[in-house]
């Protein structure tokens, strides 16, 4: 039998990109003879990060809508029609038996030209409000892996499977290595451990606040593990110190997890379900300045079960303390959160997936 030929698109953000790289190397554990292509964005990350995971990418010249009059946005078309166009050639050329998509402004194009083609194709939505791409896209597919309920507001009922989102295997299981991780981060066991996760750029207001918390987190008895986000790192890593610990970026999530007490966080959905895997307090800043305002969303469907608790981002100044300080003191609350966000993980979420990228290959012969 000849091995099989997979397509993978996804890009733009680590969250679209993790789990198009966990999607793959799943499918080459079971069919080590498979062969693979990425396609993603010409100009975003996917370009670096896709090689360093081993696999082979091409790039399409593709870029979003601005919600602002832009050059960008008069240039659109053009871009579309070329990806389409280039689309085209990567399928005919690779000849793939599936394709796969994980959001991201490359797909679009990419798994249009497969559904045109008549060939297998299956998306994988990370958030509880559906992304335009993968909206657009669903009607067209032959499968919708989701991570949330009630997605049958944006994609046809029949073609849904809940499998959750796909996160990093060392994370399954980080009980009994609190100990390893207060060592490596070189922190004090008698006192809690904040953790503090903005993306892997950063995001600024979480950091403002970070900074302008420090005096209160010393108050309350509190060390900080603080991912900058390498955008910000230059500005706050003169801050490192005993109690303060500033990196641009962690490289061993399961370590960070595994010491915090606490954790402050953004709520992308590669985030929220780590989170829910690791089953630790959390305190969700959703960024007001994603599409659809999908991380409100994410952080929302979590706090609706008791999993988390929310905060916007305008409230900031009159409810973090508040409500940390009411965390921090409460250890019972603590577990509490920490056992209902983990009640809702879905930790076979990339193997269900794959099981679901067969069934299409499968039917295909």
């Amino acid at each position: 039998m000849k091995p099989y030929k997979v397509i993978v698109s996804g890009g733009g953000t680590g969250g679209h990109i993790y789990p198009a790289i966990a999607i793959a190397n799943e499918i080459k554990r079971r069919h080590p003879d498979a062969q693979f292509l990425f396609v993603g964005a010409s100009d975003r990350m996917e370009m670096d990060k896709v090689p360093q995971a081993g696999f082979d990418i091409e790039g399409l010249w593709i870029a979003g809508i601005q919600r602002k009059l832009t050059v960008d946005n008069l240039m659109f078309p053009f871009k579309l029609i070329s990806s389409l166009w280039k689309s085209r050639k990567i399928i005919k050329k690779f000849q793939p038996d599936v394709v796969i998509g994980t959001g991201g402004f490359a797909s679009g194009p990419l798994l249009k030209m497969a559904t045109v083609a008549g060939i297998p194709a299956l998306i994988q939505e990370q958030n509880s409000y559906a992304g335009i791409t993968n909206k657009l896209l669903g009607k067209h597919v032959s499968k919708v892996c989701v991570a949330y309920d009630e997605m049958h507001r944006f994609f046809p009922k029949e073609k849904i499977v809940k499998t959750g989102n796909p996160v990093r295997s060392d994370l399954l299981d980080i009980s009994g290595k609190s100990e390893q991780a207060m060592a490596k981060y070189e922190l004090d066991a008698s006192k809690k451990v904040v953790l503090v996760i903005g993306g892997s750029l950063g995001a600024k207001a979480v950091n403002e606040l970070m900074y302008e918390k420090l005096p209160f987190f010393k108050e309350q008895g509190a060390q900080v593990l603080w991912q900058t986000g390498k955008l910000y790192y230059d500005t706050y890593k003169h801050l490192d110190s005993e109690d303060v610990k500033v990196m641009a970026y962690i490289d061993q999530m399961d370590m960070a997890y595994a010491a915090a007490d606490i954790i402050v966080s953004r709520a992308g959905a590669s985030s929220v379900s780590e989170l829910c895997i690791v089953g630790k307090a959390t305190i969700f800043i959703p960024s007001p300045n994603v599409a659809e305002d999908h991380q409100t969303k994410n952080a929302k469907a979590i706090e609706k079960e008791g999993g988390a608790i929310l905060i916007a981002q305008k409230d900031l100044d009159k409810k973090f303390e508040l409500m940390f300080k009411a965390l921090i003191d409460d250890e019972p609350s603590r577990l509490a959160l920490g056992n209902k966000i983990n009640a809702l993980a879905l930790p076979n979420a990339t193997s269900d997936i794959v099981d679901e990228v067969e069934k299409l290959l499968k039917d295909k012969k």
